[in-house]
């Protein structure tokens, strides 16, 4: 009966494999599962607006389109499918579907009603035909996701396994660039566009492959989740987090999103306040926390108050990988400097960090 009773409860467990934030309303989210079901949820008041039972298999990308009120979603039963952000009335049915292949990602336009899947290839859509209306590939490898620049929106950014990453512009009939890096990227390089011979910056302090990666809505910040079981938050112009999360419930994290608000981080089905802030907290708790933060502010600098301030607490996996992997790197870089200092001058140069992640960049 007991072992019964487990079967039953595992059963009905299914994970979050997706999470994207609505387009125009602040206090929604569209989260999708292993199971192929989609839910649209309102943060504030934490309950579902609707349940849709979306797809055969699982749901590998979601988007919501511009005007906030439809979104679509793709998954591993070889479709993609358009759906009303408001359930239908009473004896109307929705149909939608489209797509012979696997896709991985979906992506929408920021200002026009066109979207972007990626699969074996990179395919853009019009919301009005069935049929893509370009395709671009560069070799046989598999894509895993193709976001659109926010800025540049005729520019796309794909990802894929074979460590490349691979530029397109939907004016051109050709990709633009491509990128091949030392590993299979893990989306924590922050780059420039008109120069990627070099990273602009490495963030590193995982230990672990980094799965997801989302900006603050001020462009100032992203949260990093990683399979090392913590959720990171680096400044953009930093190589190291100025926060990180973790719990004892908490393990690998396979999705992680910024609130549109820019005051929550939002980790698979879970969210997690910043700040000290909670959803829905009352004006006491709120004085409360306002009272504290002055006096955080005014003796910042006795060493106690800034002592607790700068320290991070991690797991002690994490903390014994990391120092594996910085003996691993002390090691790599006396190699080094012994290879540079008994080699002909000017044969074997000295890398910077930077330097070392890209292999090449083919036209």
């Amino acid at each position: 009966y007991t072992r019964a009773l487990n079967a039953t409860k595992l059963e009905r467990v299914d994970g979050i494999s997706c999470i994207t934030k609505h387009a125009k309303s602040l206090s929604t989210i569209i989260s999708g599962a292993c199971d192929g079901e989609v839910k649209v949820w309102n943060l504030p008041k934490r309950e579902c607006l609707r349940t849709v039972q979306a797809h055969e298999g699982y749901v590998r990308g979601i988007c919501s389109r511009f005007c906030g009120t439809s979104f679509f979603t793709v998954g591993d039963d070889k479709t993609i499918k358009q759906w009303n952000m408001e359930a239908p009335g009473y004896g109307v049915r929705e149909e939608p579907g489209q797509g012979t292949a696997v896709f991985t990602g979906i992506d929408h336009h920021q200002r026009e009603g066109t979207f972007v899947t990626c699969g074996q290839v990179v395919d853009i859509w019009d919301e009005q035909r069935s049929s893509p209306i370009r395709s671009f590939s560069w070799g046989v490898d598999s894509f895993s996701c193709v976001p659109y620049n926010p800025v540049e929106l005729k520019v796309l950014h794909r990802l894929a396994s074979n460590r490349s990453i691979v530029l397109y512009d939907t004016r051109e009939s050709a990709p633009l660039r491509k990128v091949i890096m030392q590993l299979r990227s893990n989306t924590l390089y922050t780059c420039d566009i008109r120069n990627l011979d070099v990273p602009v910056n490495v963030h590193m302090d995982h230990v672990s492959a980094v799965l997801d990666v989302d900006y603050s809505l001020t462009g100032r910040e992203f949260v990093s989740a990683s399979f090392d079981k913590t959720v990171r938050i680096f400044p953009k112009d930093k190589g190291h987090s100025r926060e990180v999360y973790h719990t004892k419930r908490m393990q690998h994290v396979i999705c992680v999103r910024w609130s549109a608000d820019n005051k929550y981080v939002l980790r698979r089905d879970e969210h997690s306040a910043m700040e000290g802030q909670r959803l829905g907290e009352a004006w006491t708790e709120k004085a409360a926390a306002n009272y504290n933060k002055k006096l955080i502010e005014k003796f910042q600098h006795h060493p106690q108050v800034k002592r607790i301030a700068r320290h991070r607490h991690l797991p002690r996996d994490v903390l014994k990988q990391k120092r594996e992997l910085r003996e691993m790197k002390e090691a790599r870089r006396r190699k080094e400097q012994n290879v540079h200092k008994h080699s002909k001058p000017g044969s074997v140069p000295l890398l910077t960090e930077k330097e070392k992640h890209v292999v090449a960049v083919v036209e």
